[in-house]
């Protein structure tokens, strides 16, 4: 065994270079909380307390060579995207997206950008490497611990110190399940490789096994956990790679004085094998992902298999057992100077990485013959199978294709070729699957959406007044999905939801008996809520419209059944569902008590959904949109768009439907009228440029992010679309916000929009030579596109501190032109002049203008020698005006 300890690899903290007397100062490491390997054993991914994740190739770490040349280079990504510190990150299986867990209680999924790479946003480093934020998954309520993905990617399950579980699709990215019967801080996860269970451990001294196919519980592991502390950090759990064991950590023995890790038994769910000798709480357990044999020259069966599996403990040391042992292969004891917070091995089993708190990394590479008895992965695919557990099939096209790290010979960095992940490209374009009982259900194409190559965004947006939540995040396409159906993460806004089914309806008058309480009637509310899987179908009724149009944008699947939150109601869901069977497709409205409210009978499935306070609207596969009240009543006629709809979003009395047609519709629902007329998107959409997101304001505006980095909205009084912002101002303005947190004093609408567009869109343009006003320019440029924008947004307080801003680097610049024509521009006419008239708005956005003037301009222009006398003479003037009226 080889045992490295690389001091490149390291989270330090921001700081001085050197000491007041100039001699250089050692950074200060930040604790590690997480690491874990790429499968193709290329890379590792760690998670530190600096909120970053970093990305580090394992060759230097592996040979010495390679280390002292730098070839390929040791740090190869850094993502800042959390704004707090990153406590687990994993791989998928497939390699091609990241998972991360953070305090600031988001988990993000993050894909490989082929167009990334250059200077980090703040810092000095470089990324040899581009890893752009696909998702962001809101939902927690508290610091996410850990995050597991399940065998072939079909869930991902992340816990928190919310004592919640949440399950997620692992194509989709969508929130199916919220388990949520712990009672204390869930702090570890593990799926079993059959793909039957799911396991997770929390401070209220359990383990729970749950049930993949339908979420229940299957079994609570309390006895070694009786006594066991809950000071700990983690308690990161492992499932054995054949299927029979989970080894658990921070169990005790003795009341308490001994400290093991549980093993507990498949079915059985007994613990009675302790793994004993470490000297303080065992952390994490983590199993080696091959099977071994104990006899090599035997074949393989259930009485030949063993399994490897790491520990590693609050006492500073790792050990690595091998099942078939009462003791262990190996105790490297002191390994740290603080205790061990995460371990992972290679997937080719031979090279264990360990993370601790001192903010170091531990590596451990085993020869073949150490580990004797290793086994393909093939043969575990093999053993498995005999566990007869059949997964429900996937729906077409949800898979994720495996990413390896050839050999580039295009990326070159000091003379050596860089190791580079490369993002597959979709070849069917354009393509349909075939007719399935005559009804013709389109693929997800990319003639509009979803160029997974470029840096977008579609994290759910929910709209309220002037103020966007407190963070958001980008989300480009899942793989073949198309746009999301909002801009900005709500919280409550979780599509997919799963809530408890009931089998209490509500009481029908049919059903009353003499002297009980009488209860309203209402269509459906007799009926209770069926618990239907949520699975891709067909059906052989409706059809779907057509168009010419040039634009082909994807349509959702038909989907068994589609679920949304209601906004402003926790607990109510609005959902549509298909019974193929049967052939009827319903939508309902279901209480926070899971009884049905209200029901209704559609003709054609529903694609998308959308519930906002005031309405709910459904759209379905033949191009018809439907609007109710939460009562049951529709509020408007039954609307014809002429092509299926590819996304629905709402806000307030605001309705905006997208069809795959590149029509863009936007409606008042209280007022029953459009906010303007029909407009296609071919005006935005190209063939080198796609739409990830769409999202509707509560003033009808919508709000449309593209690929290429500009973010759209349609002003209806100039009949044309308008930019609200891009990300070319990056490359020159001061008051850019890209790539930063949000501010912690205006999280609107738009500052929230340029936090989640990258930075420079390459590094040449940070570098090349510009002109001497560039900079300036491109300040003044993009302060009055914020203006604009916070005007057709309706954001106030962005409109005032985008003024703000304005005129303080007008004042700073000493521009009086600018000045004098925008104090005249808020101040509007002076002096009444018969037989003239001349239009002018005193308002905007609510606000006065004059008292913009008097309140911000004229403020930052007096504190400038060059416009001080031009906003004192102003002031003075004001005060008149004042006077006279």
């Amino acid at each position: 065994m080889r045992y490295t300890k690389p001091a490149w690899v390291a989270h330090n903290e921001p700081g001085r270079d050197t000491t007041e007397s100039g001699e250089p100062m050692q950074p200060k490491r930040l604790s590690i909380f997480s690491v874990h390997v790429h499968p193709d054993g290329s890379r590792i991914a760690t998670g530190g307390l600096d909120a970053k994740i970093r990305v580090w190739s394992t060759k230097p770490i592996l040979n010495e060579q390679s280390d002292a040349s730098n070839k390929p280079p040791k740090s190869l990504c850094t993502l800042t995207m959390h704004t707090g510190p990153v406590l687990c990150v994993r791989w998928a299986h497939s390699g091609r997206w990241l998972a991360s867990g953070s305090d600031d209680e988001v988990v993000m999924i993050w894909d490989l950008d082929r167009t990334g790479g250059g200077k980090v946003w703040g810092s000095d480093e470089v990324n040899v490497e581009g890893w752009k934020p696909l998702k962001r998954l809101p939902g927690h309520e508290s610091d996410v611990t850990d995050v597991a993905w399940a065998p072939k990617d079909r869930y991902l399950a992340s816990v928190g110190l919310d004592s919640n579980i949440i399950v997620w699709c692992g194509y989709t990215l969508e929130r199916l399940h919220k388990l949520d019967q712990h009672q204390g801080f869930v702090k570890g996860v593990c799926w079993d490789p059959v793909g039957e269970f799911l396991a997770t451990q929390s401070d209220d001294r359990s383990v729970k096994i749950w049930r993949t196919r339908d979420w229940g519980l299957e079994a609570e592991v309390t006895k070694p956990f009786e006594d066991s502390p809950t000071s700990t950090f983690f308690r990161r759990l492992s499932w054995s790679p054949d299927g029979a064991h989970i080894t658990a950590s921070n169990a005790t023995n003795n009341e308490g004085y001994v400290f093991i890790a549980a093993v507990i038994t498949r079915n059985t769910w007994a613990s009675d094998i302790s793994l004993v000798g470490h000297e303080n709480t065992v952390e994490v357990a983590a199993y080696n992902p091959h099977i071994f044999l104990r006899n090599p020259e035997q074949p393989m069966a259930t009485a030949n298999i063993c399994s490897v599996v790491a520990l590693g403990a609050d006492d500073r040391s790792v050990s690595v057992w091998q099942t078939k042992s009462a003791r262990p292969l190996i105790v490297a004891k002191e390994v740290f100077d603080r205790q061990i917070m995460d371990l992972n091995w290679s997937w080719d089993g031979l090279t264990l990485y360990a993370a601790s708190s001192d903010g170091t990394l531990a590596v451990f590479h085993f020869e073949p013959e150490e580990l004797e008895g290793i086994a393909p992965h093939s043969a575990q695919d093999q053993y498995l199978a005999k566990f007869g557990f059949v997964p429900p099939p996937l729906p077409s096209g949800y898979s994720h294709t495996p990413i390896h790290a050839p050999s580039n010979d295009n990326t070159q960095l000091n003379g050596g070729a860089v190791n580079v992940l490369v993002a597959k490209k979709n070849t069917n374009k354009g393509r349909r699957r075939p007719k399935a009982n005559g009804f013709d259900i389109p693929s997800a194409s990319h003639n509009g959406f979803g160029n997974q190559s470029d840096s977008s965004f579609n994290s759910p947006l929910a709209f309220g007044s002037s103020s966007a939540p407190k963070s958001f995040r980008s989300e480009p396409m899942a793989v073949d999905a198309g746009p999301s159906n909002s801009f900005f993460p709500a919280p409550d806004e979780q599509p997919f939801a799963e809530w408890p089914p009931t089998d209490v309806p509500m009481s029908a008058p049919e059903s009353k008996q003499a002297g009980a309480k009488t209860h309203f009637r209402t269509l459906g509310g007799d009926k209770p809520r069926e618990s239907i899987p949520i699975r891709e179908i067909t059906t052989s009724q409706g059809s779907a419209g057509s168009s010419s149009t040039s634009l082909n944008l994807p349509v959702p699947p038909v989907l068994s059944r589609v679920t949304v939150d209601v906004e402003g109601h926790p607990g109510e869901i609005f959902e549509g569902t298909y019974d193929e069977a049967a052939g009827v497709i319903e939508v309902r409205m279901v209480t926070s008590k899971q009884t049905t409210a209200w029901l209704d009978y559609l003709p054609s499935p529903v694609l998308a959904a959308k519930a906002t306070r005031t309405f709910a609207a459904a759209a379905t596969y033949d191009g018809c949109v439907y609007v109710y009240s939460h009562n049951g009543r529709r509020l408007m006629p039954n609307m014809c768009l002429g092509s299926p709809c590819t996304l629905v979003d709402g806000a307030n009395d605001s309705l905006l439907v997208i069809t795959s047609a590149g029509q863009l519709y936007s409606w008042d629902v209280a007022k029953q009228t459009a906010h303007f007329p029909p407009v296609s998107l071919s005006t935005i959409l190209t063939n080198n440029v796609t739409l990830t997101t769409a999202a509707i304001c509560p003033n009808g505006s919508p709000v449309l992010n593209c690929s290429n980095g500009v973010v759209y909205t349609y002003d209806a009084a100039l009949c044309t679309f308008v930019k609200l912002t891009e990300r070319w101002w990056a490359e020159g303005s001061d008051t850019w916000t890209g790539r930063q947190r949000a501010s912690s004093t205006l999280n609107g609408i738009i500052n929230t929009i340029e936090g989640s567009l990258a930075g420079p869109l390459d590094e040449r343009a940070a570098e090349t030579p510009r002109p001497q006003w560039w900079d300036t320019a491109l300040t003044l440029g993009h302060l009055e596109s914020r203006i604009h924008a916070a005007r057709l947004l309706e954001s106030p307080n962005e409109y005032r501190q985008a003024l703000l801003l304005y005129s303080k680097k007008i004042a700073d610049e000493g521009f009086r032109q600018k000045a004098e024509e925008l104090i005249k521009e808020l101040a509007g006419p002076i002096y009444w002049r018969p037989g003239q008239t001349m239009e002018w708005e005193a308002t905007v956005v609510g606000m006065g203008k004059r008292d913009l003037l008097k309140e911000v301009v004229l403020g930052q222009f007096a504190r400038s020698k060059t416009l001080s006398k031009l906003a004192t003479e102003w002031q003075d003037l004001l005060k008149r005006m004042a006077s006279d009226s």
